[in-house]
């Protein structure tokens, strides 16, 4: 994948999330507040809780999941060891199919 699929497919999850969002105001709003509180810096950082997101989509097969979690980490100042050893637990926990999605995440780490 190049830095520009991985932008488009990012964006077009944004988008697609957005969409729903439309649809479902209401539930949407209770998300973003979940989702606020669930990444604040805290005893873990932002990045540490970004990465443990990114780890969670690779173990349950998130593609969209991964590039949202893996751009947010990202911008939160997360280096690529620290998600390595995030996937090493997501693989531990996910199997052979984490295997295959946690090289997508740090792919799409790499691109972003």
């Amino acid at each position: 994948m190049t830095e520009v699929d991985v932008r488009s497919k990012l964006k077009a999850a944004k988008a697609r999330m957005g969409g729903f969002a439309k649809s479902a105001p209401e539930l949407m709003k209770g998300f973003a507040s979940i989702s606020a509180v669930a990444t604040r810096q805290g005893h873990f950082s932002a990045s540490d809780r970004e990465l443990l997101a990114t780890a969670i989509a690779v173990a349950s097969g998130c593609e969209d999941c991964i590039l949202y979690h893996v751009d947010a980490a990202k911008r939160h100042g997360a280096e690529e060891t620290a998600l390595v050893e995030a996937l090493e637990v997501a693989v531990e926990m996910g199997g052979g199919p984490a295997v295959m999605y946690a090289g997508k995440a740090v792919e799409a780490f790499r691109d972003l």
